[in-house]
């Protein structure tokens, strides 16, 4: 019998086949949906993940700026401008060339410990590094090794039930719906963060437009690596059960909900060459498509209908933020 792995519950679960699109491998798989917690799941977890996983995956591809050109000696000023206001070129940087994600960071001193879950090689740890956060660390189980920068950053091959230390801030920037065990992971969260630290989700969300309108062909499924595709209330449960609280969500959702999502409904795989990931003029959509699903992105964020979020949570105990 199926049993929604958050709330427990087995009733009136709704049963959906969710192709991997991705790749093309042309594998279904099976996924429900909870009426109680709202949440979209793998009903069977593969025995070996790791063949979706492979050395062309993306996050194992995302290069760190070389050092020395101009190009990266100007990020890293804009970026210590963006997380902790210094420097006048900076500023102007910031401002022209803004990055949304450190937002996330700005304010955060040289002490703050971070920890970044399922980071992949590492690119955004490295950047905050340069920038002035010298406290980072990344952990990824999907790594083939260890990896060791310049600059002291260490990502770790191992998941994060296996790391120790105190960490001030956790963040999983789009590997929490990757995770088997999302309540389990929270709990060592708890355990790992320091008395008033907290923690930064960015993942898709199931209580979207995107999946309403396109359901199995919403691309942020993601079949199999997308194990939970959570709603705002199975967050706020599995915060709950750990001793976290949910203290404010944001949206930054992107027109890839869109042209993603559609190229899914053509049967376009998102890696093939008639993608717009893979080769804009190619693809079937004109920049007019691209520019109409940007606009309808930025919509969705402010009425809180987008398909990706960011969680920001914190120990009960110790209020909001």
């Amino acid at each position: 019998m199926r049993i929604c792995r958050i709330c427990n519950n087995s009733e009136r679960l709704d049963t959906f086949k969710v192709k991997e699109m991705m790749f093309g491998l042309g594998e279904s798989f099976d996924y429900f949906k909870c009426p109680v917690c709202g949440c979209l799941q793998l009903a069977e977890i593969p025995a070996d993940m790791s063949k979706y996983y492979p050395s062309d995956y993306y996050s194992f591809n995302m290069k760190v700026p070389e050092p020395g050109p101009m190009r990266a000696w100007l990020r890293k000023k804009r970026d210590a401008y963006a997380i902790r206001q210094l420097g006048i070129i900076g500023g102007l940087l910031n401002w022209i060339f803004p990055d949304p994600l450190l937002s996330l960071y700005a304010g955060l001193s040289p002490e703050t410990r971070i920890l970044d879950a399922g980071c992949g090689t590492g690119s955004l740890l490295w950047r905050l590094r340069e920038a002035g956060l010298p406290n980072t660390a990344g952990i990824d189980p999907y790594n083939t090794q260890e990896i060791r920068y310049g600059n002291g950053l260490v990502i770790a091959k191992r998941q994060l039930n296996e790391a120790s230390g105190e960490w001030d801030l956790i963040t999983w920037h789009h590997s929490f719906e990757h995770i088997a065990d999302p309540l389990g992971e929270l709990r060592k969260a708890n355990e790992l963060l320091s008395d008033n630290g907290k923690c930064i989700v960015r993942l898709p969300v199931v209580d979207s437009l995107a999946w309403e309108q396109y359901g199995t062909d919403w691309v942020q499924i993601d079949a199999p690596r997308h194990i939970f595709l959570h709603s705002r209330k199975s967050l706020g449960i599995v915060a709950e059960k750990n001793g976290l609280e949910i203290t404010s969500i944001d949206y930054d959702s992107t027109a890839f909900q869109f042209w993603g999502s559609e190229q899914y409904v053509k049967g376009i795989p998102l890696t093939s060459d008639r993608s717009y990931l893979s080769n804009h003029s190619k693809s079937v959509f004109t920049s007019r498509d691209i520019r109409s699903f940007e606009k309808r992105a930025r919509e969705l964020n402010r009425t809180g209908e987008g398909d990706q979020a960011v969680i920001f949570m914190m120990k009960k105990s110790y209020g909001r933020k």
